[in-house]
């Protein structure tokens, strides 16, 4: 076999063309279009390498962890029983297993009678075909992750889909679970978000595994601010330990609409996480905030894009990590300014937490300013945890343990603590807790 053969089969790995067809095969009667977009988004896949060390978009990540072969399209869970579960007030829940739907709590009649969709991508299909097809992977990616994007776009079969009308408020979360089962699972994730003119919604993503085992989660969302919107997004990634993980975040921001996201990365044995926020007309205002407790020999890779196409337009990025044992973590984030985004006013911070002499972190803070009336400013600290504060709690009767878990708590308080709901913030400390605690 040529080197050439064998570098193809080593970038396709378990995604042969045989799979795909199969996975195809699964998708009669659904419109041409998205056939005709996982045909292409195949072809692209299989011809795309996979990212090597010159890759200025995978520097500093260790690309030897990336391998798509030994994965298999899963069957259809066995038992949803023991799915872990966010605990907190929602309106309407939607929980997928191995990339199927595997229960519901649907919305109210008076938010159905308003116009509100909560539902799912292969329902959407159907009955909201032009909302998904104008919305669903339609942004291009820039961050370094066509191939995963790709993968990703041929092999999704289920996910997500909320839709919230103009003027439309809703006050509680709504809860979206995707959840792996099996030894070797690939699964796909989706959530596709449409908050339409002066709406305003909070939607939670939570990925999590029902055992620990080797999987392979290639996932995406899109996210769409209207006009004069406010969207809250929060996904927290809680994958097995053994896990490869990709996470493709795409949101555009409209005239005078607020986004906040937040991502809390906890799982996986190599989790890459890129995030991508596009402010398109003045007024528009992202806030970008992200938490990581990276322990044993986790690897976390964190890209962010931050584009402001219009002018007065407004970013915010807080990006935290802790790190123990041998982790590492990767962040690059580039600030873009259009010529035309006058009056932009950009922020940017990664502030790492060392809580071992063999961690290691990496940080890339950039600008790429091409207008001559902004503010953009950006930087990254590393830091150790303040022996004068963990001794003030010592000599207070708290343990080494507790003190350590107390002062770390207090690190990411300030990115917990923008949250409006309370009780989104109680269930993502408690997991936070948890991996602390392990």
């Amino acid at each position: 076999m040529s080197t050439t053969t064998t570098e193809a089969n080593t970038a396709i790995g378990s995604f042969t063309a045989e799979v795909f067809a199969a996975h195809l095969a699964t998708q009669a009667g659904t419109p041409a279009w998205w056939l005709d977009r996982k045909r292409a988004a195949y072809e692209k896949f299989a011809a795309l390498p996979l990212p090597g060390r010159t890759d200025e978009g995978w520097r500093f990540s260790n690309i030897k962890g990336i391998d798509l072969g030994g994965y298999v399209l899963p069957p259809a869970a066995g038992s949803t029983s023991q799915i872990p579960a966010l605990e907190f007030p929602t309106v309407a829940a939607l929980t997928f297993a191995n990339n199927r739907l595997a229960s519901r709590v649907p919305i109210s009649a008076e938010l159905a009678a308003q116009g509100v969709v909560i539902t799912t991508i292969s329902a959407a299909l159907k009955q909201h075909e032009e909302l998904l097809k104008a919305h669903f992977m339609t942004q291009p990616q820039r961050l370094g992750s066509e191939k995963f994007a790709s993968l990703h776009t041929a092999f999704v079969s289920d996910g997500a889909f909320v839709y919230i009308p103009r003027g439309v408020e809703i006050a509680l979360p709504i809860l979206v679970t995707h959840a792996v089962a099996g030894d070797d699972a690939a699964v796909f994730p989706h959530t596709l978000v449409i908050a339409e003119q002066n709406s305003k919604a909070t939607v939670v993503d939570f990925f999590t595994a029902l055992s620990e085992t080797r999987c392979l989660a290639a996932g995406a969302n899109d996210l769409y601010a209207g006009h004069g919107s406010q969207l809250t997004y929060v996904a927290a990634q809680g994958w097995s330990r053994h896990t490869l993980s990709f996470q493709l975040n795409s949101t555009i921001v409209r005239r005078d609409a607020r986004m906040q996201s937040l991502n809390i990365h906890l799982g996986g044995r190599k989790a890459r996480h890129e995030s991508l926020s596009q402010l398109q007309a003045p007024g528009g205002f992202s806030e970008m905030l992200a938490l990581t407790v990276a322990d044993g020999t986790q690897e976390f890779d964190q890209r962010t894009l931050q584009m402001h196409q219009a002018p007065n337009t407004k970013s915010n990025l807080l990006y935290k990590n802790a790190l123990l044992g041998s982790a590492r973590t990767i962040f690059s984030g580039l600030i873009a300014v259009d010529p035309d985004a006058q009056k932009t006013d950009a922020y940017q911070s990664n502030r790492n937490l060392m809580l071992s002499d063999d961690a290691e972190a990496n940080s890339l803070p950039g600008l790429e300013i091409q207008a001559n009336d902004v503010r953009c400013t950006h930087g990254a600290t590393t830091s150790r945890i303040d022996p004068e504060q963990q001794f003030y709690l010592q000599a207070r009767g708290i343990t080494p343990a507790i003190a350590h878990e107390l002062l770390i708590a207090a690190f990411f308080e300030e990115v917990l603590g923008r949250l409006e709901n309370q009780e989104v913030h109680a269930a993502l400390s408690k997991l936070i807790q948890a991996k602390l605690e392990a």
